[in-house]
C-alpha cells in the first residue's frame, strides 16, 4: 500500500476523506508516543558528526543548526548537547544571512552548500538514526504500510532530495528508507 506524507496542520478529517482506512502516523516533534523518536529535535543520542572523529550529537537538527554559519557567528557546539527539544534553531533574523554548513568540526573551514549540505549532513545524519536507533518503529511501520495506506504526518512536505527552495520532510526520507530509496 503507498505511504503518503501530509502536512500535520491537515485536518484528520480531510486526511481520513482523502485516504480512506489509513493509519495516521504523526512522526513530529509533537507526537505524543514513541513514534516522536522520529523527529530530527528528538534526542536520540550518540549521532555521529559527519566529517568529524569522535564527536556526537545527541539530535540530528542538533547537527544541523550547530554546523551551520553565518555571516556574523560561526558554528554552534551547544546545539550538540541537547536533550529537551528547545531552542535547537538558529535563524536568519538572529544571525543574519546564511553562508552554508561547516563540514564537520576540527581543523576544516570548509562550507557546504545548503544542497551539498542536505546531502552530507542532514541526510545520513538521519539514516543513521533510522538504522541504528529506530529500526523496532520502522519495522512496525512497514507493517502498517504492508495492509493500509501510511500517512505520516510532518509540517513539511517537501519529499524532493533536490528541491532546495523548501526545507526537507523528515517523513520523506522515513518514506524513502521504508521503500528502499
Amino acid at each position: 500500500m503507498p505511504i503518503v506524507v501530509c502536512n500535520r496542520r491537515k485536518s484528520i478529517q480531510n486526511i481520513e476523506k482523502e485516504y480512506p482506512n489509513c493509519q495516521i502516523i504523526d512522526v513530529t516533534s509533537k507526537a505524543t508516543d514513541d513514534y516522536v523518536k522520529f523527529s530530527p529535535f528528538y534526542p536520540i543520542g550518540n549521532i555521529p558528526i559527519p566529517f568529524t572523529e569522535n564527536r556526537f550529537s545527541e539530535s540530528v537538527e542538533g547537527i544541523w543548526q550547530g554546523l551551520k554559519v553565518f555571516k556574523d557567528y560561526g558554528i554552534d557546539e551547544s546545539k550538540f548537547l541537547i536533550t529537551n527539544m528547545k531552542n535547537l534553531k538558529r535563524t536568519v533574523r538572529k544571525y543574519g544571512g546564511v553562508l552554508g554548513h561547516q563540514k564537520g568540526l576540527g581543523t576544516s573551514a570548509e562550507l557546504l552548500d545548503y544542497y551539498n549540505a542536505r546531502i552530507n549532513i542532514y541526510v545520513p545524519s538521519y539514516e543513521f538514526v533510522l538504522k541504528n536507533h529506530l529500526s523496532d518503529l520502522i519495522t512496525e511501520l512497514k507493517s502498517i504500510s504492508a495492509t493500509k495506506t501510511l500517512v505520516l504526518l510532518d509540517y513539511e512536505t517537501n519529499t524532493d532530495l533536490t528541491n532546495i527552495s523548501k526545507p526537507l520532510s523528515h517523513a520523506g526520507l522515513i518514506k524513502s528508507f521504508i521503500e528502499n530509496n
